[in-house]
């Protein structure tokens, strides 16, 4: 026997009225949970009038990575490590691909023309690759962190365009 909360005996159980509004409110609660973008992510912006290339380093689990190229138009960034970062360094290089200009620094690391990822950073020319120059950025181990490349590297920032979040 089926009933509702009126009090009649010998009911299999009890059905209760849920308010649409609360119904539609926890719907509403749980789709913005579900559906609002992770916000912890290492990500390169260009502030710059021309397109450049960016390439990125890091050591995860004793091992050290490169990988390249985001090819990132003026004023807008790209993501180059989705997700909560989980190095405190990260190490970039970063050429305009107009002028030839570049963001680069002493840190060297293993890069090529083509897109790429390669692991270790040890006798890059040895290996066929290139060794480039890379800059150090300290995230302060934050779970995001935006890089901003521009025209004129501010003397008071020890890696030149590198901001936190």
């Amino acid at each position: 026997m089926i009933s509702d909360d009126s009090g009649e005996r010998g009911a299999s159980f009890r059905r209760r009225i849920v308010p649409r509004s609360r119904v539609l409110s926890l719907a509403l609660a749980i789709g913005i949970a579900t559906t609002a973008p992770a916000l912890a992510d290492l990500r390169i912006c260009n502030r710059t009038a021309n397109a450049i290339g960016a390439a990125v380093g890091y050591k995860s689990s004793g091992a050290w990575t490169t990988e390249g190229w985001w090819n990132i138009q003026p004023n807008t960034c790209e993501v180059v490590s989705p997700g909560a970062l989980n190095a405190r360094y990260y190490y970039v290089y970063a050429v305009d691909n107009v002028s030839g200009g570049e963001w680069g620094g002493k840190a060297f690391m293993c890069t090529r023309e083509k897109q790429f990822t390669i692991k270790g950073i040890e006798d890059c020319v040895a290996r066929g690759y290139e060794r480039t120059g890379f800059f150090e950025v300290d995230t302060g181990e934050q779970r995001n962190w935006t890089i901003q490349l521009t025209e004129r590297p501010t003397s008071a920032s020890p890696a030149p365009g590198a901001h936190g979040p």
